[in-house]
């Protein structure tokens, strides 16, 4: 049984909510019945206490505990979908994957992720060392990021390609379009990660706790010009591959991700800004964020390989439209 916990802080929002309401909004794949139902068959707490009551009211300093049962058959169903493969053999497959598309099922996702996909693609030739929920699954982007994840297809390359993921010898490459210009425009982040204290949801740069975490990053381009408002796209390279490293790293230097939800900048306001531009940025509805290469030593040839995918068609038009506005 999977569980979430969000810890409501002094200086929260939620305060005199009613329960469902709160849960509702930080459970986005979940209707407010399916929450009720939830609460109601009693798998809901409050400072370790079960409710059964949907329209309670929450306060400061909560502890709210959702539980998710999984379904009585937990077979996940094997779907046909358009994987974007850009290379398989007997041991691995690697997969461009699409944002918007989770990478393996869980609490309110049990269908049209990339491991119903894989399930039928490779008919069940898959590595079973990540369980029923996640065959083959070595590694994951989130929801909303695109780019390059490896899958394995066997036990053998799952335990060689974790480990390489566990030394950190990966090579991971991603591109993100962040807001203003970071200085210096080349350099690197070792600033550790650990749950923010705020929402546990989410993570958070800590000075004393958390998890090592280093991100290499490089200025590809400023975009800027009188009606522009100063955007930057990033390379970004990982030394560590912690929870949301690149969207918290980035935030942490007063440069969020355009788009981002979680980490951004929710209300932007421009005086004056080129017309086509402010139309895809509006229209981009997650965090601009593409894992673009991926390079490894491959768990049977012992050779070194790499890949690359190509950007999404609205991330290719945010950075032309951005292209074409600056100077």
């Amino acid at each position: 049984m999977e569980k979430k916990i969000f810890q409501l802080s002094d200086d929260n929002d939620f305060s005199n909510s009613r329960i469902d309401k709160f849960l509702q909004l930080k459970l986005n794949n979940f209707s407010r019945t399916k929450i009720q139902k939830l609460i109601y068959e009693g798998f809901v707490k409050i400072n370790d206490k079960v409710i059964s009551e949907a329209s309670k009211k929450i306060k400061n300093d909560d502890k709210i505990e959702i539980f998710f049962p999984l379904p009585k058959e937990t077979n996940i169903k094997s779907t046909k979908m358009n994987l974007d493969i850009l290379y398989e053999d007997d041991d691995i497959i690697v997969i461009n994957k699409a944002p918007g598309v989770v990478v393996h099922p869980g609490a309110g996702n049990y269908e049209k992720t990339i491991v119903n996909g894989l399930l039928f693609h490779c008919k069940n030739n898959l590595s079973g060392i990540g369980g029923k929920l996640r065959p083959g699954i070595v590694h994951r982007i989130d929801k909303d990021t695109s780019g390059v994840i490896v899958v394995a297809k066997n036990d053998i390359s799952h335990i060689y390609l974790s480990k390489q993921f566990s030394e950190h010898s990966i090579k991971r490459i991603y591109e993100s379009v962040i807001w203003g210009s970071l200085r210096p425009l080349n350099g690197r982040i070792c600033e550790n990660i650990s749950r923010s204290v705020r929402n546990r949801q989410l993570m958070a740069v800590s000075k004393n706790k958390g998890k090592k975490a280093i991100t290499n990053y490089k200025t590809l381009k400023v975009f800027k010009n009188i009606n522009l408002p100063k955007i930057s796209l990033v390379e970004c390279k990982l030394e560590t591959g912690r929870t949301h490293q690149i969207r918290v790293h980035m935030n942490f230097k007063g440069n969020p991700i355009v788009g981002d939800k979680s980490y951004g900048k929710t209300k932007i306001k421009f005086k004056k800004i080129d017309k086509n531009v402010e139309k895809n940025l509006k229209e981009f509805n997650r965090q601009a964020l593409h894992a673009k290469s991926l390079g490894f030593i491959h768990p049977k040839t012992k050779r070194e390989i790499f890949f690359e995918a190509n950007r999404p068609k609205d991330f290719d038009m945010l950075i032309k439209s951005l292209k074409k506005a600056s100077i």
